[in-house]
């Protein structure tokens, strides 16, 4: 009930953000379920594209998308992994004329076990999936901002 009382009290456009990204994580964790994950992009990029003809360029700060992505993945059932969260954030930050860099880097665990970590940049900063160890992943890819 306090969540829900939170929630009201944002204001209308933070809202419809908070909004906006839990629905965006949700379809994205099914997506990267169902599809391949070029089907996937392809799909991204068409509701970005629509989403980004709004006259809104850059009207929400970096800061309130990261936290909308945060605050939506603890209410995501069976949580988010850091995938659909840097897609979802990829892709808030592209509805608002951002150009974020998604990252996909691989490591060795101590145990000799495969990890793999993906990560937003924006002009070289690291907007989420920042970790203290991150140095560690060797980046395979980085899918820009732009259509692909």
């Amino acid at each position: 009930m306090q969540q829900l009382c939170k929630l009201f009290g944002l204001s209308h456009r933070d809202r419809q953000l908070l909004i906006n990204a839990f629905i965006l994580l949700l379809l994205i964790r099914f997506g990267l379920w169902l599809l391949p994950f070029q089907q996937l992009q392809k799909v991204l990029d068409l509701i970005d594209a629509d989403k980004a003809d709004q006259p809104s360029r850059h009207a929400t700060g970096l800061g309130k998308i990261v936290t909308a992505v945060n605050i939506s993945s603890r209410y995501t059932p069976g949580g988010a992994k850091c995938l659909a969260r840097a897609l979802t954030t990829q892709s808030l930050m592209k509805q608002q004329g951002y150009t974020p860099q998604l990252r996909l880097g691989v490591a060795k665990g101590t145990q000799g076990t495969f990890e793999a970590h993906a990560w937003v940049e924006h002009q070289g900063q690291i907007v989420i999936g920042y970790l203290t160890d991150l140095s560690r992943f060797k980046p395979l890819l980085a899918l820009d901002g732009g259509q692909q």
